[in-house]
């Protein structure tokens, strides 16, 4: 049995298709040291890092954060939300307030104390990003975010058909 069919490609080209394999590969393997070292730094758990970073994005862009919303971006009950909340919020790094508009709902917002240690110390490490990708000409920028696109399509669980969705 064959997975791929490299016959129309050249060594050259298969060589190249390796190695950017391989760099993803490094990429991968970056970025999940980088998210060790961060939650080791702010000593949490995964799913709190990812609670944190999604808070601060919505802070960011002006959109108020419920337990509800934290619970659909993190794909968790709404049990394991409030645990995580009170987690958070016993450790100093969030606090819950007044909805603005609902009265029956909580804001939850990341204290400014977090907020600068996320930032001066992951975030300037994770701004890398952007100085990697403004290197790039637009057009070179075009052609990546096409393959990452098409890269993220193609790999997408919904094609399979040997994972149990149970």
């Amino acid at each position: 049995m064959q997975l791929l069919d490299i016959s129309k490609q050249s060594e050259e080209e298969v060589a190249q298709i390796a190695e950017l394999m391989q760099e993803m590969g490094r990429l991968r393997d970056a970025e999940r040291k980088v998210s060790e070292a961060s939650a080791r730094y702010m000593k949490l758990n995964d799913t709190d890092m990812r609670a944190l970073h999604y808070l601060i994005v919505c802070e960011n862009q002006g959109v108020t954060a419920t337990a509800t919303d934290i619970a659909a971006y993190l794909g968790i009950s709404g049990s394991s939300t409030t645990k995580l909340i009170d987690r958070l919020e016993k450790a100093s790094h969030v606090i819950r307030t007044p909805h603005p508009t609902d009265r029956r709902a909580l804001q939850i917002t990341v204290t400014p104390e977090t907020r600068r240690a996320a930032y001066e110390t992951i975030g300037k490490h994770q701004s890398r990003r952007f100085y990697s990708a403004a290197r790039l000409t637009s057009q070179e920028r075009e052609i990546v975010i096409r393959f990452l696109r098409d890269m993220a399509n193609d790999i997408d669980v919904s094609h399979a058909d040997w994972i149990d969705d149970e």
